[in-house]
């Protein structure tokens, strides 16, 4: 038998090594390659399968198709969770289109009537010289010698047109805020709470913080405690259920309480954007205005702004777009933005020649029924207001149905609204008669014939706790409130009888549609405020949560 090579006990797979027709010195005793098959462990051991059966191993191939298709389809589904984002989530605001520096709506040279509108010349020029920053447009330039022009269809009395901007178009300028990270200050004047308060300001704030701000205080009654308003005003916005941060009352006027708020902003942005928001006509380019001037103090930033500060009007609708001011040193911008335009105040219904005349002008004097003395117009000595109505201009009628023979009610809000009073069963003869000429607003025969009325009416009954204190206050929202005072003070001394008294008034208050009514717990104002108002015992966890006011 021959003998065995090394490469007869090699495996099949092994590869074959040359050794023939070599020279013996240059022979070598190469390593052989053995490719030897994988054995499972002994613990477990495979079952043997049948030739042709059982599932393939995937290649490399496969596995990349199938983590591709994985992808792709991963891919597909985020696309589509995206495109439904962008239909809900508004565009961000744009500051590539340039707009008038006083009012923000869009320059155009096109339409002399409507907002925005800057003269040809005037536009060409700024342009070439990048500053176009600076243009204030028409409208704004008439709004600021006293003219009465409204822009907001629906508002003011009128029902829209071509040049107009619909309060719906208001709005949805400002919904691109609850998407974006900013801080909030929220304005709220204070002779119309109620009406201004914009209780669903989350709808356009979203999460985002916000600071509330109480102006035109320096309106309230003399001798109010303002430690009381604070509470109250506290005790209100807790009420309806908004977290703020902190509370602020202020004056744009005297600029009172105006460097807590900028102190609070400097604190809380953080970098963020500033926007100032609230009703129609609440006073933000007031406010912004009294801010710019205090932060000009220690800012350069905002010292240059104030030349370019944004207008100031009666007319609701002044601020038509979002108005950019470079404020800040440290980053971030302040925003004045458009007025939330309310459909239940009576801004909404009065024409916008007589709006001036919802807006007080010098510091609130209640206007109190019965008059005491000289100066009474009831018939006879007797000062019970049973069976009388009582009319607030001609926005307002109050018919006095059932109330205790001492009770007494005060107005509080603009001057130039009027008080008369007559027996209620000759109250529509005497509206129909004087509506126009005594009761104004509306002012004039013309605008008295196209006055829709007081088609409205509200039945007011009020629980009588407490003759001490007034029971409630009745806010006719966009125009003041009325303070309902169970026994009149001046008389509660003299009568001993009368504190034992309780029991429930009801009265009848008419308004124009849609002008809401509330029935709210009484503001404490003027020097007697402080005798009456009590504060309400918290407990260690609301005393916590419960936001800090400031003045």
């Amino acid at each position: 038998m021959a003998p065995k090579t090394l490469s007869s006990f090699l495996s099949p797979f092994s590869l074959p090594i040359p050794t023939t027709n070599l020279p013996n010195h240059r022979r070598h005793h190469y390593p052989a390659l053995i490719l030897c098959r994988f054995s499972p462990p002994l613990s477990e051991p495979r079952s043997p399968e049948p030739e042709g059966t059982g599932a393939a191993a995937p290649t490399p191939g496969d596995r990349f198709l199938e983590s591709r298709r994985s992808f792709d389809a991963a891919k597909l589904i985020l696309k589509e969770k995206k495109k439904k984002r962008l239909k809900e989530k508004p565009l961000k605001l744009s500051t590539a289109v340039a707009c008038c520096y006083g009012c923000g709506a869009p320059l155009q040279t096109s339409e002399p009537d409507a907002p925005g509108y800057s003269d040809p010349e005037t536009y060409a020029l700024k342009k070439k010289h990048h500053q176009l920053r600076t243009v204030i447009c028409g409208r704004c330039k008439l709004l600021s010698h006293g003219h009465m022009i409204t822009a907001v269809g629906g508002n003011g009395g009128y029902s829209g047109g071509k040049q107009f901007i619909m309060a719906e178009q208001l709005r949805e300028k400002l919904s691109h805020l609850r998407y974006e990270r900013a801080l909030i200050v929220k304005l709220v004047d204070i002779v119309d709470f109620n009406g201004s308060f914009l209780a669903r300001v989350r709808d356009l704030a979203g999460a985002n913080p916000i600071i509330l701000v109480i102006t035109k205080i320096d309106l309230l009654p003399k001798g109010t405690d303002f430690n009381c308003i604070g509470d109250w005003v506290v005790e209100a916005t807790v009420k309806k259920k908004l977290n703020v941060m902190s509370v602020h009352l202020t004056s744009s006027k005297s600029l009172v309480g105006v460097a807590g708020v900028a102190s609070e902003i400097q604190k809380e942005k953080k970098g963020r954007d500033v926007y100032v928001m609230g009703s129609a006509n609440v006073g933000k380019s007031a406010f912004i205005s009294a801010l710019l001037k205090l932060m000009a103090e220690k800012d350069p930033v905002a010292a240059s702004a104030q030349k370019y500060r944004p207008i100031q009007s009666a007319v609701p609708g002044t601020t038509l777009g979002p108005i950019q001011i470079n404020a800040f040193l440290g980053g971030g911008k302040l925003f004045d933005t458009p007025g939330v335009h309310l459909h239940h105040r009576q801004a909404a219904v009065v024409h916008s020649e007589d709006l001036p005349s919802l807006a007080p002008q010098s510091r609130l004097r209640g206007q109190s029924l019965p008059v005491s003395g000289s100066g009474t117009i009831r018939k006879g000595n007797s000062s019970d207001l049973n069976g009388y109505s009582i009319f607030w201009g001609g926005l307002v009628r109050v018919d006095v149905l059932k109330v205790l023979p001492e009770t007494r009610l005060t107005f509080y809000g603009p001057k130039s609204l009027q008080i008369h009073m007559v027996p209620t069963d000759e109250a529509d003869e005497f509206y129909q008669k004087q509506v126009g000429i005594l009761l104004t607003p509306p002012t004039g025969k013309e605008r008295a014939e196209e006055w829709r009325g007081l088609d409205s009416q509200r039945q007011v009954h009020i629980k009588v706790e407490d003759v001490q204190r007034p029971a409630c206050d009745v806010a006719i929202s966009g125009l003041g409130w009325i303070s309902i005072e169970p026994i009149c003070r001046l008389l509660r001394s003299s009568d001993s009888n009368s504190e034992k008294i309780a029991g429930e008034l009801h009265l009848a208050v008419h308004v124009p549609k849609p002008v809401e009514i509330f029935v709210r717990s009484p503001i404490p104002v003027g020097k007697y405020g402080a005798e009456w108002y009590q504060y309400r015992e918290l407990t260690e966890k609301e005393e916590e949560e419960r936001p800090k006011w400031h003045y």
